[in-house]
């Protein structure tokens, strides 16, 4: 799972001298390596050895450990010269429809709520110790894994290294790869068991390495805290760290709601963001004609519209970014926000997706850029569209008198360059002030 925070190293001990790095035969499938990338990984491992041993990695561990391996070019989140446009991970190549999918909801949430049984006097422990609801944690563990059905195929030190050679984010995955060379040397894995995703998350709900050593917990007291095959173990992991990340006890994670006419898309996202009763005053209804819970009026919230003006809308409260925190996209915390009501009883969104086309990394990359240049205030430049991006297309769209629908387009693409053109065709006396936000 990509993005998540990196925590610090668990222990270090004192550097040694830098050793020469035995290389055997190939031994692990990988695409096609050049001689020059071969030798830019295989040097780009070398010197990772003095830092490595610093945290206590014996040089017999992380030889065995790069024994015959190659980079994986095939993965995604790599920058590599003449690569296919490919930032990876469905939560941001996928439309909120196809993502935040109904029948595979309800097939996962028929099995939470049989898990909800079945693993009853771990879940209860869980709320005590934990303070996080039972429905959160299993979807967690749904959304991962499929409660354990998918298996991730990669060996973590190879994905991991070639993220850290050659990916987006190299010096979150140089941590990452230490701390799973840790997992070896302290015993907890072995390398034919240390299986991941492409990204390097393992075990029944996903951790990156780091996170292991921060937040794994020993629900069941064996004195191990084993999240690959102890699914008390590994759900209360997922709990520690959703606690850890400003859980709310209690809370849940939206409602969805109708918005009144002066309040739409542009007002996405947790920089608008008042009380559920302020939201109220001004014409904000749940779906269903049901009112909010007394005690969530004083809670904060913010506009969520995952899909522009083209899906639902919803109040977000505090443990929607929480959920984010584990992954950071809005239709992961929504999938997994709608997988918890469903195993807690609930169903289906009231508002039903409408038909969008998922404009390509580059092309919300375009797009953000455009804005940043005409002076409104886009985050980060990465090609995926979230609260921010959305918010500013719709204040975009509404300064040039479009339809404000909040969602980037290819329509919304050729307006922005057309009016790029129009700027630079002007003789600069002419130019006004650019309008931001």
């Amino acid at each position: 799972m990509a993005g998540r925070r990196v925590l610090a190293a668990s222990c270090r001990t004192g550097a040694g001298a830098l050793a020469a790095l035995a290389w055997l035969a190939v031994a692990i499938p990988a695409p096609s390596v050049s001689a020059q990338d071969a030798q830019g990984f295989r040097r780009f491992v070398s010197e990772l050895w003095p830092e490595v041993q610093t945290y206590g990695v014996s040089r017999a561990t992380f030889d065995k450990a790069f024994a015959g391996v190659e980079p994986d070019f095939s993965i995604p989140d790599l920058m590599l010269p003449g690569k296919a446009d490919d930032k990876g991970q469905a939560e941001f190549t996928r439309t909120p429809a196809a993502y935040v999918n109904a029948a595979y909801l309800a097939k996962l949430s028929d099995q939470g709520k049989a898990l909800l049984v079945k693993h009853r006097d771990a879940l209860d422990r869980i709320e005590r110790e934990l303070g996080v609801q039972r429905q959160f944690v299993l979807a967690i563990w749904g959304r991962e894994t499929a409660f354990g059905a998918h298996r991730s195929p990669h060996y973590a030190i190879q994905v991991l290294a070639t993220q850290a050679y050659a990916g987006r984010r190299k010096d979150m995955f140089r941590n990452e790869l230490i701390h799973a060379l840790k997992l070896l040397e302290d015993g907890i894995l072995t390398r034919e068991t240390m299986k991941s995703s492409w990204a390097g998350a393992m075990g029944l709900t996903q951790f990156m390495p780091s996170e292991y050593y921060g937040l794994a917990y020993d629900l069941d007291r064996d004195g191990r805290k084993d999240i690959w095959t102890s699914v008390p173990d590994a759900l209360a992991s997922a709990a520690n760290q959703l606690r850890y990340r400003g859980w709310v006890p209690g809370q849940t994670w939206a409602y969805e709601v109708r918005l009144p006419a002066d309040v739409t898309c542009r007002a996405e996202g947790p920089p608008e963001a008042r009380a559920v009763r302020d939201w109220v005053k001004r014409g904000v209804t749940r779906t269903g004609g049901q009112p909010f819970p007394a005690g969530a009026l004083d809670a904060q919230a913010f506009v969520l519209t995952a899909g522009g003006a083209y899906g639902p809308a919803f109040l977000a409260l505090e443990n929607f970014m929480v959920i984010k925190r584990y992954n950071m996209s809005d239709l992961y915390a929504m999938f997994v926000g709608n997988l918890a009501d469903r195993i807690a009883g609930g169903g289906n969104f009231d508002t039903p997706w409408g038909e969008v086309r998922q404009l390509g990394a580059r092309g919300i990359e375009e797009i953000q850029r455009r804005l940043q240049d005409r002076g409104y205030a886009i985050a980060k430049i990465d090609g995926k569209a979230g609260m921010n991006t959305r918010a500013l297309i719709g204040a975009y769209q509404h300064a040039s008198r479009l339809k404000v629908d909040c969602w980037p387009s290819e329509a919304l693409l050729a307006h922005l360059r057309a009016g790029a053109a129009a700027d630079r065709a002007q003789p600069a006396s002419s130019k006004g002030a650019l309008g931001a936000r």
